[in-house]
């Protein structure tokens, strides 16, 4: 049967919509239910579809579109490269390669020596604990259970939310319990309380499962699908402590929040924390060609230059992907745009979320850093109860009917716009949550 468009006529929304339905297998999804939104094209953080319709995009897609969409200089730099070279064998040496190689190690902490690219976050996670285990000749893999690493076979097993329950086919994979005060496990009363029940679970947790038997602990520098979730002042340095006591690698998870999201190059610098690896995606290109990988801190480089490592990706380090890295970067740098997601965060997106908590009752808790915030809806906020999935639905709708694309995570809205959002774009993606939530109540 022929599903194709004619390429004559105009193309409408119900044109691509149709495709999409009749051809396409969602992620996530049940696919009989799925009415999915048409996208034709964008620009910085404004989006269209084909009927001329305008979205304010306040998800950055998947928390990855740091730079805004079509950004002139990565689509050049992208361009270039396929004029010269558009594809090569990762055992090449190539220049693009070289050089994303170089603009992010001067972004890692003192210590780091190499990268090893992937094509996205997951497989970065799967290759950090490929070498984790090498490294240590050791199997446990250590993670939250509010957490989540990916898709794959032990990024999904390490990921701690529902998703991972059908999928937990990799081996040796052990969860704890990550600080959260709002919904504490410990019974906390205040940050520094949870913060050090939090560890000492964690100790107990190591111990349990004998310290000489664990790799590694995975951790995201700040949880983000799991809730924008800023970890108290010390945990992660306790947390570093702990690996360094057991001799136990440390991976730092900063494929949503790093390059950016939070104000800082890397999430991890508000932490004063330096792991033993470090796995991104996401913002290092804004996805503008999938890529991602990690950063290998001096003694595990050193240990791989006598030990074979039984890893390898046919795209790792592809030219248009570290192109787009490369122009990215530099874009960045020159624009200010880390600067300007922390300026944004701190001025006009924190107090405004905390604002709109003043004025709705639904709201139980408002949380984040930069451009990476989360505002958490419960029905009862004496007793904290998670809103429910109708409710969620009839706000999402709310919004994306006003021209705001939100990131609507269970009983909570993501307000992660790109890191270019301008002081006005706030204003008004505000105003619509605000509005949303009146019609809600």
């Amino acid at each position: 049967m022929d599903i194709s468009i004619d390429p004559v006529a105009a193309v409408t929304n119900d044109d691509v919509k149709r495709l999409d339905r009749q051809g396409v297998f969602h992620s996530w999804s049940t696919q009989g239910s799925l009415d999915p939104l048409v996208i034709k094209s964008g620009a910085g953080c404004k989006l269209w579809d084909f009927d001329g319709r305008e979205y304010l995009d306040f998800s950055s897609q998947l928390v990855n579109t740091n730079i805004g969409h079509q950004h002139p200089k990565v689509i050049a730099a992208i361009k270039a490269q396929a004029e010269t070279l558009t594809t090569i064998a990762p055992a090449h040496a190539n220049l693009a390669r070289g050089e994303a190689a170089a603009r992010i190690l001067a972004r890692a902490p003192k210590g780091f020596a190499k990268v090893f690219f992937t094509n996205a976050g997951a497989d970065a996670n799967e290759n950090a604990i490929r070498m984790a285990r090498a490294f240590t000749q050791r199997d446990k893999v250590l993670s939250a259970y509010r957490s989540y690493h990916g898709s794959t076979g032990s990024a999904i097993a390490a990921t701690g939310d529902f998703r991972r329950v059908p999928n937990e086919f990799a081996r040796g994979h052990v969860h704890f319990f990550n600080p959260f005060l709002y919904r504490t496990e410990f019974w906390s009363r205040d940050e520094e309380e949870e913060c050090a029940r939090a560890l000492q679970h964690l100790r107990r947790v190591i111990e349990c499962e004998g310290p000489g038997s664990i790799a590694a602990i995975l951790l995201e520098s700040i949880p983000g699908t799991a809730g924008v979730l800023v970890p108290p002042r010390g945990y992660l340095q306790g947390v570093r402590k702990l690996a360094d006591e057991f001799g136990i690698v440390l991976i730092l998870d900063e494929v949503m929040a790093g390059f950016g999201r939070t104000g800082k190059w890397l999430a991890l610098e508000h932490f004063d924390v330096v792991p033993d690896l470090i796995t991104f995606a996401k913002g290092v290109n804004s996805g503008y060609v999938p890529a991602g990988g990690v950063m290998v801190a001096q003694p595990l480089s050193d240990y791989f230059d006598e030990h074979f490592f039984y890893g390898g990706l046919t795209y790792s380090g592809h030219p248009l992907a570290m192109a787009a890295i490369v122009a990215t970067l530099d874009a960045m740098d020159e624009e200010g745009v880390v600067e300007n997601a922390a300026s944004i965060g701190s001025r006009l997106l924190g107090p405004g979320i905390a604002a709109l908590a003043e004025r709705h009752e639904v709201i139980g808790e408002v949380r984040g850093l930069g451009v990476f915030h989360a505002i958490e809806l419960v029905s009862d906020r004496q007793r904290r109860t998670p809103l429910g999935a109708e409710q969620m639905g009839r706000l999402k709708r709310a919004m994306v009917t006003r021209g705001l694309l939100p990131f609507v995570v269970e009983n909570r809205i993501h307000v992660v716009p790109p890191c270019i959002v301008t002081p006005a774009e706030v204003e008004q993606g505000l105003a619509i949550i605000d509005e949303a939530l009146s019609e809600l109540a």
